[in-house]
């Protein structure tokens, strides 16, 4: 019997990952995180998420976050 906590993917679909940022950021960088949703946390920081089509491209989006 599978753990029902565990999540499923579908090897054909992108993963969708949330990555929090320390601080808020303009919605116009929407673009250089590659449309990812921007969304501004009460607690001063920044979720970035959506879909991450492979590993190369979250790395490159992670290299972008230390920038």
């Amino acid at each position: 019997m599978a753990n029902e906590l565990e999540p499923t993917t579908d090897p054909g679909q992108p993963v969708v990952y949330q990555i929090r940022l320390k601080g808020h950021l303009g919605a116009d960088w929407a673009g250089w995180f590659g449309g990812l949703t921007i969304t501004l946390a009460e607690d001063g920081d920044t979720l970035l998420a959506g879909p991450v089509a492979d590993q190369s491209a979250l790395h490159g989006l992670l290299k972008k976050c230390v920038i």
